[in-house]
């Protein structure tokens, strides 16, 4: 571990797809991580940068343990369940997990006196937006028990932050997609929940690809959404641990390009990238979707000097893809 505990920095879930973008972003910029994660979701094998620490966040003497040993200047908090269609179906997994974790996470800060925190917090917060692109002063009304789950976490940090002297950032991420500019890593669920992984998979295998509803009040019919390359989210997390090192204010913040994109336009990119045609099959609705959800990210480039410089679609695919033919031709797990 590194001696220099000012630079360390703690990132529960950082096994995961963003959690390892980020610690690889981290160390990129002379920061520490000290990965906190219970392999539940995340992967070893995306554990390259940093020093591991197994364990889950409902621990809270682990939790305290862990960040008396290695005194982190800022808390990166990722961890968590984080899939809309399992939250509808388990939501005490979601209410459990996600918020007791995270008031265990905050009380081992408490006794540590830890006091700065990045909190990675989601779209899925505003439920279905009244204005696009979404403003951070837009109305939370989530629609599911996972948005549900992360605005009541967002409360807590802003109840804490009252009373304890915590200095926090929010960061509410759009969708998160394409992989490591450098292929080091990249997304790999099993099974695998997400829009483009999830095409690529049908592609390959000669599949039929599932689109849940085409009747939305959109241009194609289809759900439109604003994908972020994860290596500008990466970027902000890094960001914002400079932004809470040098000040004292509390921001919450849209991580999105104001542009978004419908199912269909992404499926149509994918086959120009790859010269392959998709089988589609549309079917019902998800529960928990909304129609439309894109938002400005003006007052990060603003606050933080934030700018999604990687997130145009086709280099996100392209990344994507690549990352996506590397682990089904080499086995790297």
């Amino acid at each position: 571990m590194k001696k220099d505990s000012d630079k360390n920095i703690l990132v529960t879930g950082g096994a995961g797809y963003i959690g390892s973008h980020t610690c690889k972003k981290l160390v990129e910029n002379g920061y520490f991580p000290i990965i906190y994660d219970n392999f539940s979701t995340g992967n070893k094998w995306a554990v390259k940068w940093g020093y591991l620490e197994e364990g889950d966040i409902l621990d809270l003497e682990k939790l305290i343990n862990i960040i008396r040993k290695h005194k982190p200047s800022v808390v990166i908090h990722l961890a968590a369940k984080a899939y809309i269609g399992e939250s509808i179906n388990y939501p005490e997994k979601y209410f459990r997990n996600n918020v007791v974790g995270s008031i265990n996470l905050l009380e081992a800060m408490k006794k540590t006196n830890t006091t700065k925190i990045v909190f990675s917090s989601s779209c899925a917060t505003y439920g279905i937006p009244k204005d696009l692109p979404i403003l951070e002063s837009e109305d939370q009304v989530p629609i599911s028990p996972y948005g549900t789950s992360k605005h009541v976490i967002e409360q807590i940090i802003n109840s804490y932050s009252q009373s304890d002297n915590l200095n926090f950032i929010n960061l509410r991420y759009f969708n998160a997609a394409g992989a490591d500019l450098d292929c080091e890593i990249g997304e790999f669920h099993d099974p695998e929940p997400h829009l483009i992984p999830s095409i690529f998979e049908a592609l390959l295998k000669n599949k039929e690809f599932v689109i849940n509803g085409s009747d939305y009040r959109t241009y194609d019919g289809t759900c439109i959404r604003d994908f972020i390359h994860v290596e500008d989210l990466a970027n902000a997390h890094v960001k914002s641990i400079d932004n809470l090192l040098k000040s004292r204010k509390n921001f919450s913040f849209n991580l999105g390009t104001g542009r978004g994109y419908s199912i269909l336009e992404v499926i149509k990119e994918v086959e120009k990238i790859t010269n392959r045609t998709l089988k589609i099959k549309i079917s019902e609705r998800r529960v928990g979707d909304p129609p439309k959800l894109f938002a400005s990210g003006r007052l990060a480039k603003k606050e933080l000097g934030w700018d999604p410089s990687h997130s145009d679609l086709n280099e996100i695919l392209k990344t994507a893809w690549n990352w996506y033919l590397k682990i089904n031709s080499t086995y790297i797990f």
